[in-house]
């Protein structure tokens, strides 16, 4: 029976999701995915938590699946993996479309699923030394977990295709210069930098973070005119929010706004 787990803890006002599979560099199972997409429903549903942090346990983030599992998969009808990938598609559909900002900290390997799950976060932290692969293509395999539609549109087409074409390694620095990495941390660091992230985020109005991840979320399916329309209606929303009050008076008496748990 595997070991894989999805521990969660809360530390103020974040959720800590860490994958346990210590003895598979955190290797993913269909059962953490679900486990994932039960977290988010519960972050979501909870406004005490304001941001939600995604780490590997040890050395490494994750090193995606299972190659035994995938050989054994050969032997049951394809059926049983689609409904594999359904969870997985799941649990990055509710990264994407959770209110609460979502931080990926990543230590040495975010090897494909567990890439793909990096690139679903809202921000993305990891150590100087840590490196990300999708190595499907090594295995005659091509990606999952929405990896190819995350990496379109974050990243230049040839190098898109070097990442899933190649299966090579990419270091973190240089995708920190290409932008799609927030901040870069010593080894052994990037949690404290992403816990100190998390406690910016938290300190900002709930109701503004969960619109603004909104519109980020729709901006790719919308024309610049719809887009507006989106834009204005949040706007409305959140200036008649008693969090504008709050962020207006602070802003003019130059003080820190307190903003309560409720999104209402």
């Amino acid at each position: 029976m595997s070991s894989a787990q999805l521990k969660s803890e809360t530390v103020g006002q974040t959720m800590v999701l860490t994958l346990s599979n210590p003895l598979a560099r955190n290797a993913m199972t269909p059962e953490i995915y679900a486990a994932g997409v039960e977290a988010f429903n519960q972050a979501d549903a909870n406004d005490r938590i304001r941001s939600i942090l995604i780490q590997g346990e040890g050395e490494h983030f994750c090193a995606g699946g299972n190659v035994n599992r995938l050989l054994e998969q050969r032997a049951m009808p394809a059926q049983s993996q689609e409904a594999h990938l359904d969870v997985l598609a799941s649990w990055v559909e509710s990264i994407r479309t959770c209110s609460k900002p979502v931080v990926a900290c990543v230590e040495g390997a975010a090897a494909g699923a567990g890439f793909s799950i990096a690139l679903a976060c809202d921000f993305l932290v990891a150590a100087h030394n840590s490196f990300f692969v999708m190595a499907y293509v090594n295995i005659a395999l091509s990606p999952d977990g929405a990896g190819s539609w995350s990496l379109a549109r974050q990243l230049p087409r040839a190098l898109c295709s070097e990442i899933l074409m190649l299966g090579g390694r990419i270091d973190a620095q240089r995708l920190h210069q290409l932008g799609m990495i927030n901040d870069l941390a010593p080894a052994g660091q990037a949690f404290v930098k992403s816990l100190d992230l998390c406690e910016r985020i938290n300190q900002k109005a709930p109701n503004a973070m969960s619109s603004i991840k909104q519109l980020l979320n729709q901006a790719a399916g919308t024309t610049l005119g719809e887009h507006m329309l989106l834009e204005k209606a949040a706007f409305v929303d959140n200036l008649y929010h008693p969090n504008a009050q709050r962020g207006l008076d602070a802003f003019i008496e130059k003080t820190q706004a307190q903003y309560p748990t409720s999104l209402n």
